[in-house]
């Protein structure tokens, strides 16, 4: 299967094989607020008693499109799904291994099969798998899998991003999305099989770096069969002994040697340009063990002399600030199908990049980012105290996620801090630059090859691009702090900000943004509100079209004046919540026409 012949429903679109199963849909239910299900002993395949309500995964139960719907505080909830032998296992032969994959569960969870427990996992965005092979009985006709998921809504150390710790939602915070809320699937795999591939465009050395990861150690003679290809033509091969659990080797594209050639295939948002990749695992005789598919993009991403550049050319990001939060699913998806609009929406505006906010977005979403043409910033949710167990939580997830986005083309930044969320000491605290810091360097040690932002809007300490929060409502008042020499030297001194906090917090951040090396953006900014019905927030409010479509004008032209900035980022795509202030309505409408507003982005 290329790329191409994805329809996006695969819930892993870099790593698929031929055969999955979903297991979304119905699955038993019920709160635990007493905390009984343990002793109770609920995840036995005879315990089904205990579940007496019915809920939709991989919607949340505070969402309405789960079937539950109930808001208040539960904090530990209890899943279980019967699930045919033929279904879970049908291509089990003995040998193999039965998978079972969760694409997220917030926050704690722990899994049995048929009372077994196998697997256990902490951290409410990333992905993980339970290996159900040794729980299962061959004589049984179904298997029972039971889910226990806890989600404290008052723990401040725990990374919740903008899900509300107060009952009901309030200023800029929205409604919880607790345990299941991606997708769970099957498949059959081998024994020794590819557990992840990772692929690092290097297009100036005219190859690729994968990076393939076994389930186990290798034995003797086992080998990696890389094939690129695009269309019908065949771009690389290249093989190597697995002689680790990870096995890292170039991979040589001698068509990125031409000029003509390598511009063809680079990935742009102008040119979704996207190749496959099929990975083989041979034996020591050379018969295939493992067979899966993925696919990259060519291009590279950089942040110098003041710019930001895509594929070595300067590239000014449009962008807009996008929360992933749904009404009647909160952060989870109905599917593909809504993930692909959103892409097309974004794009339909004038915009062509997405920052996504306090949120590790759907795997899929990224697969039509990358193949409509979308750039993504990759952020994730933040915790709201500083300690060293939120700094274990954070560091933990965080390090999973970069590995979950990295081989996507379209994700060009990472954002792991925002606004000095979880470390609010951070202009005085050198504790909290140490972690701001090291959390940037980490992530350049995952990926070197993406810009880092320490700390996203103000109080940088170790950022690659200098991004700055700027809610002005007059027009008159962004044209002089960005379009004018005076105001940019404020900015590259470091000082305060439109929110009062300093901009750079470190002698070494200063002296980088000072030397115009580190490009400057506006990456919130705008905020308005069209609320003449109901009750709503935003940074400026007006009470019709007509005046949103002048004021978003006018905006926007003092912005895109600027000669200075190397992108900006407008506050939001949709309405969330009480935050009013979105270029969609909550249902995805847009509040005025989409032609309209692509001519205020873009002023053309």
């Amino acid at each position: 299967m290329t790329f191409s012949e994805q329809d996006g429903s695969y819930p892993r679109p870099l790593l698929r094989r031929a055969q999955w199963q979903s297991l979304d849909g119905q699955w038993g239910f019920a709160f635990d607020d007493a905390e009984q299900g343990r002793a109770e002993r609920w995840y036995e395949p005879a315990r089904a008693a205990a579940f007496t309500r019915e809920i939709t995964v991989p919607f949340p139960p505070e969402a309405p499109a789960s079937g539950i719907g109930e808001r208040g505080f539960h904090p530990v909830v209890w899943y279980r799904r019967q699930v045919p032998h033929a279904l879970l296992a049908g291509h089990h032969d003995g040998s193999a291994r039965v998978l079972v994959h969760f694409g997220a569960v917030d926050f704690r969870a722990d899994v049995w099969c048929d009372g077994q427990h196998v697997a256990g996992h902490v951290g409410g965005q990333s992905p993980f798998t339970a290996d159900v092979t040794d729980a299962l009985s061959s004589e049984a006709e179904e298997h029972v899998i039971v889910v226990r998921a806890e989600d404290d809504p008052h723990d401040l150390e725990q990374p919740r991003g903008k899900q509300d710790r107060q009952e009901r939602p309030h200023w800029i915070f929205y409604e919880r999305t607790s345990g299941i809320w991606q997708s769970v699937w099957s498949e059959t795999v081998p024994a020794q099989h590819i557990a992840d591939v990772a692929w690092t465009p290097n297009v100036a050395a005219s190859s690729v770096h994968a990076e393939i990861a076994l389930a186990r150690t290798p034995s003797p003679g086992l080998t990696i069969e890389v094939a690129i290809t695009f269309g019908e033509t065949v771009l690389a091969t290249e093989s190597a002994d697995a002689a680790d659990r990870t096995t890292a080797f170039d991979v040589r594209v001698p068509v990125l040697r031409a000029a003509n050639e390598r511009d063809r295939l680079l990935w742009s948002p102008e040119r979704p340009v996207l190749v496959d990749v099929h990975v083989l695992l041979r034996d020591a005789s050379g018969a295939v063990i493992d067979d899966v598919r993925s696919y990259l993009g060519f291009r590279t991403v950089t942040a110098s002399g003041g710019a930001f550049l895509l594929n070595d050319r300067p590239y000014h990001l449009h962008a807009v600030l996008n929360q992933g939060y749904r009404p009647e699913t909160h952060l989870a998806t109905t599917g593909s199908e809504e993930l692909r609009a959103e892409v097309e929406l974004a794009k339909a505006m004038g915009f062509n990049t997405v920052r996504m906010h306090q949120k590790a977005e759907d795997p899929r979403f990224l697969y039509w980012a990358d193949r409509l043409g979308l750039l993504v910033w990759s952020e994730t949710a933040a915790a709201y105290r500083f300690s060293a167990r939120a700094v274990t939580l954070l560091t933990n997830e965080w390090v999973q996620l970069v590995r979950r986005y990295r081989s996507h083309p379209s994700v060009v930044a990472w954002v792991p801090i925002n606004e000095s969320w979880g470390v609010e000491e951070i202009a005085t605290d050198p504790a909290q630059q140490h972690f701001a810091r090291s959390l940037a360097e980490l992530t350049r040690a995952l990926d070197p090859s993406r810009p880092v932002l320490s700390n996203e809007g103000w109080e940088h300490v170790d950022s690659d691009i200098l991004g700055v929060h700027d809610y002005a409502k007059r027009p008159a008042v962004l044209r002089q702090r960005y379009g004018s020499q005076r105001g940019m030297a404020r900015l590259r001194e470091g000082r305060r900000g439109a929110a009062g906090r300093n901009l750079s917090v470190t002698a070494t951040q200063r002296r980088a943004v000072a030397s115009g090396g580190v490009p400057v953006m506006l990456t919130e900014f705008g905020g308005i509100s069209m609320a003449p019905k109901r009750a709503g927030w935003g940074y400026a409010t007006v009470q019709s079209e007509e005046e949103f479509a002048e004021r978003l004008r006018r905006l926007f032209d003092a912005v895109r004046a600027s000669p200075f900035l190397a992108g900006f980022c407008y506050t939001q795509f949709r309405d969330t919540g009480l935050e009013t202030n979105g270029l969609l309505r909550a249902d995805g409408s847009p509040k005025v026409p989409l032609a309209t507003i692509r001519e205020i982005v873009t002023g053309r």
